[in-house]
Parts: structure tokens; C-alpha cells; sequence
């Protein structure tokens, strides 16, 4: 079941910085550390919440289900830093699948779902998922080595060795019901830790906010006004599922542009942005901070997990389309027809089964290849630091294909060839020397095409 621990915190009391930081609003001298006002009657009551904001938290949580984290703590709120179990880079994520316990997280949070022929069904749902996760990752990783060999000719083989599994894992994960545990470290501060505690809105995010303040509280008891559990939600949000029915599949991400607004762009400095991206912090860029890209976007559960990492970036809320993404290497190793089988079958499962429970346990069901659909829109500067992750070829395959499209669309019409173009260079293209050091990615960067599609 899920365990939160307090890892490490902010030297100090609460309360103490707190009122160190409203004293200095209003003093000439600099107040002394540990003299409390009232933080509660004074601070906390009438909203002034900055005070409360120098005081942070890291948790380290694990056993949560995946969907949890990106329809739980990673969905509406920015502020926060996050570090998750990868579900490309850790072999055994998916390898010894513990349905048991699976089960048993089911019975904790939605009582009565797990037992009785609803039980069964959900069972018997988990392992044909994962039945052909099995069948398909062994199939991906012979295709991976081929293709990396192919479109990575300086990969060395002990680097196609190391990482055509990680491909394979990476894309026939799709199959995967986003129910399978993970872990992750999670840092706040104490007013966004306060307005999760009362905004929780499933029964996974009651426990684990709940978790965290008592963690909190048994270390800082004084604190514990900021938690009035007689003012949590109590209703459950879940996203919207479009269909009953599986609709279609896709085997690219789909992108919208909404707006762009192009005037006053000043192409960013690629010395600026690698290691440290400085574009939020200079005075020169501030017009970058302004305007921007808006768009609406398809992708899968699985890239919306990626598409959070950054924070910069507003989104909307997501809901399902009943479409699945089939990721290049398995719908290369089973053709359109076997491909399609496959994808219909994941999503009819599913889909069966979110019309017979709560609609936040359906939401946690779901496969990772099922598709969602929100707008998303982020300032230049925010753009051009998530373009320069996202189209580094060592990205993940379908994340680098979402900002292919984005880049695609903008540069339609009168923008072709205009200089926003250099807000969709990854850093290599421009400098020639790849940022990611022993990661590199093996292409050949004066052979290659500027954006070529990928199959790894």
C-alpha cells in the first residue's frame, strides 16, 4: 500500500519563518529569528500566504498507482518539484506484476470493486493487459536493436545493448493499466501542502495529502490549523471519457494550433539555455515571457505524464477520446491489422469496465496508451525550453513526435522560415555538441534530415 515519509524539510520552524517573513515586511531592522507573532490569527486567516511559502517539504511516496500521480499530484497545481520512477528507464517496473497487490490498493480505496465477479473481471482485465505487454516487449526489443543500429549509426553496442530495452519497455507499455505502482519524490512548500489537504478530489489523494500532514503535524503540532479536515473536498473529479466505445487508432499525437502570436518573438540564445536555461530570469527576455504558442493536443496517458514535467507550461483539463496510441515498434513488429486487434481489444477492456466503477478508479484503469485530449499554452520562453528538451533526440519517441507536430503547425504560412523557427532547434542542432554527454544519442547530426520521424 502507499507509504509517505517526511525525508527532509526546511531547517527551522514553520511558524518561525513565517514570521520572520512578515516581520520584515514592515520593519527597519531585521527581525530576529524565532520571535512568533500569530501566524494563524495574523497570517494564515486573512490569506497572506507568502510568509508561509519559505517553508518546504520533500516526501518520498511509494507504492502509489501511476495514474494517481498524473491525475493526482502532477495534474492542476505548478507548484511543485517531482522526481518519478521511470517507467522506461526501470527494468523491472513492469516485469513481476504484483496483481495481487494491485487488488488489494483497489479494496483499500474503492471497497467493494475488488471482490465478486466485478473482481474477477478486474483481475482478468489486468492480466490479459499484461499478457500482452509480455508478448509485445519481447517482439519490440529485437525490433529496437535493428533500428537503433539504423537510425543511430554511432551508437556504440554496448550502448544498443543497454537501451533497446529500454525502447521496447518504453513503447509496449502502452498495454499497461496506469494502476501499476510507482514511486517518486515530491517536494512542496507548506501553502501548497494546506490547499492539497482541502482540494483533494479521489480517494488516493485524500490518504496520501493526509499522509503528508500527519507526517508534518507529528513533527510541527503547532502547525496543525492550517488542516481543517471538516473543509475537505468531499466529492471525487475525474476526466471525462468521451466514448463508450473504442474510436480509433493513432500512431502519432495530434496537435491543434490555437494561436501564435509571433511579433515580438526575440530568438532565444542557445548559450542561455544550456546547462541552465536563464531565459525566465533575464531582463532582455521579459517580452519572451508575454506572448506565445496555444494549442490543443491528443496523446497518450502516458505522454500527458511527460508533458507535465514541465511546469512552466498551462494545461487544461484532459479528458479521454477512446482512442490508442500504437507506439512505431510494435505496430512495425504486428502490421496495421494485428496492430489494430490489439489496440481495440486494450480499449474495449477497459472501456467495459469504467462503466461498472467509480470513475476515479476507471480513470486509474485505464491503459497508458489510452489517448486525452487538452489544450495546453505556454509564453516563448516557457516554449522554448520545453522544445529544447523535448526535441533532443533522446527524448522519449512519442513526446519528440508531439513537438515535431507543434513545430510543423507553426511554421505554416507566413511563419515558414521566419526566425520562431529557432524556438524548435534542440541545442545540438545550432552548437553541434550534444548537451546530454554519455546519453548522446548516436545519430549522425550532419547526415540526418532537421527533424527526421523516429522509430526509436
Amino acid at each position: 500500500m502507499i507509504r509517505v515519509s517526511l525525508k527532509y524539510c526546511t531547517e527551522g520552524h514553520p511558524l518561525a519563518s513565517a514570521s520572520h517573513a512578515a516581520k520584515i515586511c514592515y520593519q527597519a531592522e531585521p527581525p530576529e529569528y524565532g520571535d512568533l507573532m500569530d501566524v494563524e490569527g495574523n497570517l494564515f486567516k486573512p490569506g497572506h500566504h507568502t510568509t508561509l511559502s519559505h517553508f518546504f517539504m520533500t516526501f518520498e511516496i511509494e507504492g502509489i498507482a501511476i495514474g494517481d500521480v498524473t491525475f493526482g499530484l502532477h495534474l492542476a497545481a505548478p507548484f511543485y518539484n517531482s522526481d518519478q520512477r521511470s517507467g522506461r528507464f526501470c527494468a523491472q517496473m513492469f516485469a513481476s506484476p504484483d496483481i495481487d497487490g494491485i487488488m488489494r490498493y483497489i479494496d483499500a480505496f474503492w471497497p467493494g470493486n475488488a471482490t465478486g465477479a466485478l473482481g474477477s473481471d478486474i483481475r482478468g482485465y489486468l492480466e490479459a493487459s499484461m499478457n500482452d505487454y509480455s508478448r509485445c516487449v519481447q517482439m519490440a526489443t529485437h525490433i529496437a536493436r535493428l533500428w537503433t543500429e539504423r537510425e543511430r549509426p554511432k551508437a556504440s553496442q554496448k550502448y544498443i545493448d543497454r537501451n533497446a530495452p529500454k525502447f521496447a519497455q518504453e513503447q509496449a507499455r502502452m498495454f499497461v493499466p496506469v494502476i501499476f505502482p510507482t514511486g517518486l519524490d515530491y517536494t512542496v512548500n507548506l501553502v501548497t501542502l494546506a490547499a492539497l489537504y482541502r482540494a483533494a478530489w479521489s480517494p488516493v489523494m485524500r490518504q496520501v495529502t493526509q499522509q503528508m500532514v500527519d507526517a508534518v503535524v507529528a513533527q510541527f503540532p503547532e502547525i496543525s490549523f492550517m488542516f481543517d479536515v471538516a473543509k475537505r473536498r468531499i466529492d471525487d473529479w475525474a476526466p471525462l471519457v468521451q466514448s463508450p466505445k473504442f474510436t480509433e487508432m493513432h500512431c502519432k499525437p495530434r496537435v491543434e494550433l490555437t494561436s501564435v502570436r509571433a511579433d515580438a518573438f526575440l530568438p532565444p540564445q542557445k548559450s542561455a539555455m544550456h546547462p541552465l536555461d536563464l531565459l525566465h530570469y533575464m531582463p532582455e527576455r521579459m517580452e519572451n515571457s508575454v506572448d506565445g504558442v496555444e494549442a490543443t493536443i491528443e496523446v497518450s496517458v502516458a505522454t500527458m505524464g511527460q508533458d507535465q514535467r514541465h511546469r512552466t507550461i498551462r494545461r487544461g483539463m484532459p479528458s479521454f477520446t477512446g482512442a490508442f496510441y500504437m507506439p512505431p515498434l510494435i505496430a512495425r513488429g504486428m502490421g496495421f491489422a494485428g496492430s489494430l486487434s490489439l489496440a481495440a481489444n486494450a480499449m474495449e477492456r477497459w472501456l467495459a469496465l469504467a462503466g461498472r466503477v467509480p470513475r476515479s478508479l476507471a480513470t486509474v484503469l485505464a491503459p497508458y496508451g489510452a489517448m486525452v485530449t487538452y489544450r495546453k499554452a505556454g509564453s516563448f520562453n516557457a516554449v522554448a525550453h520545453e522544445q529544447a528538451k523535448r526535441l533532443c533526440w533522446c527524448a522519449q519517441e512519442e513526446i519528440y513526435h508531439l513537438s515535431h507536430a507543434l513545430r510543423e503547425e507553426v511554421l505554416k504560412g507566413e511563419l515558414h522560415d521566419s526566425r520562431i523557427a529557432q524556438l524548435f532547434d534542440p541545442p545540438c542542432r545550432s552548437t553541434g555538441v550534444c548537451g546530454e554527454g554519455p546519453r548522446y544519442c548516436g545519430r549522425d547530426l550532419r547526415a540526418a534530415e532537421h527533424f527526421p520521424k523516429r522509430v526509436v
